[in-house]
């Protein structure tokens, strides 16, 4: 049974839905890896969103199920390395919300459960089906159900040849329409922030 689920930044600025939210729709992940725990340091967020392995709460869905209520021109967007997966935020209190690809091409969206409405979330998109780069996790992670990189890939990929075919990927609040490009001028960290987050260092301050 699919149901819609809202979510908001911390103070409220950015609001949303995510349309038809599902075990069967999407994908309710933990990832460990150590670019999702760099983003909650980074925009000092780390302690209320990482639990105690250093796992980041995701669900990865259709990118044009996604509907930006208010705040869409409060999006900002990252990249922590010179990968292409960008990472967005509420420029207003620096809230984590969403993960995509570099531009709209490759259409996915995955968004932050810890933005989500708690009191509908858990039902909605049930257990997380395995736990992503635990080798990268906090303390011992020997029992964490594990779910490998390829095994998430196969899944997603139905449902990105399904937003390219239909023209979904179009639809995604994210990018524009007509180039796919985002709507918010990606940020990547330069050497001095990255050397921040290796060493441990706050880095909330840096600029967006």
């Amino acid at each position: 049974m699919a149901s819609d689920l809202s979510f908001a930044c911390d103070c409220g600025t950015v609001t949303g839905t995510m349309l038809s939210v599902g075990p069967d729709q999407g994908d309710h992940v933990v990832c460990h890896c150590t670019d999702c725990q760099n983003l909650t340091r980074h925009l000092g967020h780390a302690e209320r969103i990482l639990d105690a392995h250093g796992g980041t709460a995701l669900y990865q869905t259709r990118c044009a199920r996604v509907r930006i209520g208010t705040g869409r021109d409060r999006l900002a967007c990252v990249h922590l390395t010179d990968k292409p997966t960008l990472r967005w935020y509420a420029e207003c209190c620096r809230t984590p919300l969403f993960n995509s690809y570099a531009n709209g091409k490759v259409p996915y969206i995955t968004i932050q459960l810890a933005a989500c409405d708690p009191a509908t979330r858990d039902r909605l998109v049930g257990p997380p089906r395995g736990h992503l780069f635990t080798a990268d996790g906090i303390g011992d992670t020997r029992d964490l159900r594990k779910m490998s990189m390829g095994t998430l890939m196969r899944r997603f990929f139905p449902r990105m040849i399904k937003d390219i075919v239909s023209g979904d990927r179009r639809r995604s609040p994210l990018f524009d329409t007509k180039t796919l490009e985002p709507i918010a001028e990606p940020h990547r960290l330069t050497a001095e922030e990255r050397q921040a987050l290796k060493q441990g260092q706050p880095s909330a301050a840096s600029p967006p």
